[in-house]
């Protein structure tokens, strides 16, 4: 995004967009779980309540122009809050499972590009009485940092302390500025590190459909910290997330260690550090590829390799080395489009594992507390599974979408993981 334009989608966020396909709809989904109310959630309350915050933020109200050169956000006529606040009616939906099915569709339909890309549907109430509600954002909108802050902004009822808009816990500060010298020198050992490792062939490598499967599963984010302060060099949250994931796959894959494929994750890091501003708009990621040692049997060694591979690739600054690169090729069309292919190669990683920090205090709807809150990120051609988990109160919630048709048995998958964080945490912390 430049300064001379800033309604013009930056390179990033374009890109998103154009990936979009009858089989890719682009967009993430945030689903919402709240406690128990008397009676369903007020429809009417909750659009005039979002309604009178949309001004805050900036896209809320705008949508996606391509009939120029380029595309650029322009502002939505006849915009009306009741095509982005409804109620999703599904009959019967009483179980967890009935709503997991109710995601489930609404992952796999495209929003309206007519219209700005955000949708709010309430489902439920629930058999126990809960409601939920599914947040569904446009990658091309906005990355992981940037949708929690549309939540905050949008549809979190006001708190005293709200999110900060700056870097996030977890997030480092900017580097120290180096020499062009320096960086030139520095970017092929990145690229190095985190590229050309080809690994075995992904059982994830296969051609998707339309159709999406979730399933969720939570952790408790004081537990994971714990697993992780056990260890001698003091593994991160997200070391630890990596290392569940990876035990879970270890037994939901079957094969027995000797068959057990070789598998890199790609690890979205947040750049949003590096903006002058803090609330910047749309994506700024970059990724490390990370080894899942899958055949490993002891799962705190699992975890210490993981947490050494993340802590060079960190130190070195591997990410922002990566976001620099592809934006320069960038400049020259062909070249930044062989450079992401290859990035995006199914040999180059097999799945993507994302972890973003939500709300640290507890947030509400409508009076309504947030008991669960989980993302979900839809798979890729030839990447049939994407793991996306976020932070809510102290609980992390974890979603696991595919193409059913593609990759069945993800709850099966989510089973598993319960399983490995079990495991992990009976051995770490005894």
């Amino acid at each position: 995004m430049t300064r001379e334009d800033p309604d013009r989608l930056s390179a990033d966020d374009a890109h998103i967009l154009g990936l979009e396909s009858a089989v890719i709809t682009g967009h993430t989904l945030k689903l919402v779980v709240l406690e128990p109310g008397i009676g369903p959630l007020d429809l009417e309350a909750l659009r005039t309540a979002v309604a009178e915050r949309l001004p805050i933020e900036p896209r809320a109200t705008q949508r996606i122009d391509t009939s120029g050169p380029e595309p650029c956000w322009t502002e939505a006529t006849a915009f009306e809050i009741s095509d982005h606040v409804r109620r999703r009616e599904e009959p019967g939906c009483a179980s967890r499972a009935d709503l997991w099915r109710a995601v489930s569709k609404l992952m796999s339909e495209h929003l309206d590009h007519d219209r700005p890309l955000w949708t709010i549907d309430l489902i439920g109430p629930l058999g126990d009485g809960r409601d939920a509600i599914a947040v569904r954002i446009h990658h091309a909108m906005a990355d992981g940092i940037s949708a929690v802050r549309f939540l905050d902004e949008v549809l979190w009822d006001r708190h005293p302390e709200p999110n900060p808009r700056g870097p996030r816990p977890g997030l480092r500060a900017a580097s120290p500025q180096r020499s062009r010298v320096d960086e030139a020198l520095r970017m092929p050992a990145a690229v190095r590190r985190e590229l050309g490792h080809r690994s075995s062939h992904s059982p994830f490598d296969r051609p998707i459909s339309a159709a999406r499967e979730l399933a969720f599963t939570v952790v408790p984010l004081p537990e994971l910290k714990a697993i992780g302060a056990s260890r001698p060099t003091h593994a991160t949250v997200n070391d630890v997330l990596l290392a569940i994931v990876a035990g879970g796959l270890r037994s939901w894959l079957g094969t027995g260690d000797a068959a057990l494929p070789r598998l890199r994750a790609q690890v979205p890091v947040s750049l949003h550090h590096r903006d002058e501003e803090a609330g910047a708009l749309g994506n700024r990621d970059s990724f490390l590829n990370v080894d899942l040692p899958l055949a490993e049997a002891d799962p705190l060694t699992r975890l210490d390799r993981i947490n050494a591979e993340t802590s060079k690739g960190k130190r070195l600054d591997d990410a922002e080395e990566l976001f620099d690169l592809f934006h320069a090729l960038g400049r020259v069309k062909r070249v930044g489009e062989a450079a992401k292919r290859l990035a995006g190669s199914p040999r180059e990683f097999s799945l993507s594992i994302s972890n973003v920090p939500g709300p640290p205090a507890p947030v509400s709807v409508s009076g309504r507390r947030v008991e669960r809150l989980f993302s979900s990120s839809e798979p890729a051609a030839h990447h049939a599974l994407r793991i996306s988990a976020i932070s809510c109160a102290g609980i992390v919630g974890i979603g696991l979408c595919t193409d059913p048709e593609a990759l069945p048995d993800v709850v099966g998958l989510a089973e598993a993981m319960e399983n490995s964080y079990s495991e992990l945490r009976g051995a770490a912390i005894t």
